[in-house]
C-alpha cells in the first residue's frame, strides 16, 4: 500500500509524513510526497528536524504530483486548517483523508519560537502516523468504509488525546 502526503509546497509537512511514515512503516506499507505547487527544495529546518530524530531523509526531495512514480492507495493532506491554506485535492479513484497541521515554516519569532512549531508540527504528524499504523491494517484493507473512518478519526488527534 501506497501513501501520499500531499501539500502545496512539498518541502516541509508532507515531508515529515513520508519520512516518518517511511521511518515507522511495516514491510508492504510505503509513503511518498508531493506537492500542487513544489517549491523545488526541502525546508532546512525541516530536514535537520528529522535528522536530529535519526530518520533518514536521503533521496527526498520536493516534487509534483504530477510527476509521482506511483499512483497512491491513500492520499493524505496535510495543510494547516487555520492558516487560510487551500488545500489541494488529488485527482484521482484513491481514499483520501485530510490531516491538516499548521505550516511551521510560516512562523515568525525568535528561534526557540519557531523551533517549538517544527516540533510541534512533528510530533502531531509522528502522533497520527503511530495511530495509523497502529490499526489492524491487513484487517481494514479489505474494509474500505472503515479504514476510511479510522482515518478521518486519526485526523483531528492530537499528541495528548488517546
Amino acid at each position: 500500500m501506497n501513501v501520499l502526503f500531499l501539500c502545496t509546497g512539498n518541502s516541509c509537512r508532507s515531508l515529515m509524513g513520508e519520512a516518518i511514515f517511511n521511518h515507522l512503516a511495516p514491510a508492504g506499507w510505503h509513503a511518498i510526497s508531493a506537492g500542487s505547487k513544489p517549491l523545488g527544495r526541502l525546508n532546512s529546518r525541516a530536514v535537520a528536524l528529522l535528522q536530529e530524530k535519526a530518520i533518514a531523509t536521503e533521496g527526498y526531495y520536493s516534487k509534483s504530483w504530477q510527476d509521482l512514480p506511483l499512483i497512491p492507495d491513500i492520499v493524505i493532506s496535510v495543510c494547516g486548517n487555520a492558516a487560510s491554506e487551500t488545500c489541494p485535492a488529488y485527482l484521482g479513484p484513491v481514499m483520501r483523508s485530510h490531516w491538516g497541521v499548521e505550516d511551521p515554516a510560516h512562523v515568525e519569532g525568535s528561534d526557540a519560537e519557531i523551533n517549538m512549531a517544527f516540533e510541534t508540527a512533528y510530533a502531531i504528524l509522528r502522533h497520527r502516523i503511530e495511530c495509523f499504523l497502529a490499526l489492524p491494517l491487513a484487517e481494514l484493507q479489505g474494509d474500505s468504509l472503515r479504514l476510511q473512518a479510522e482515518l478521518d478519526r486519526i485526523g483531528v488527534l492530537l499528541p495528548e488525546q488517546v
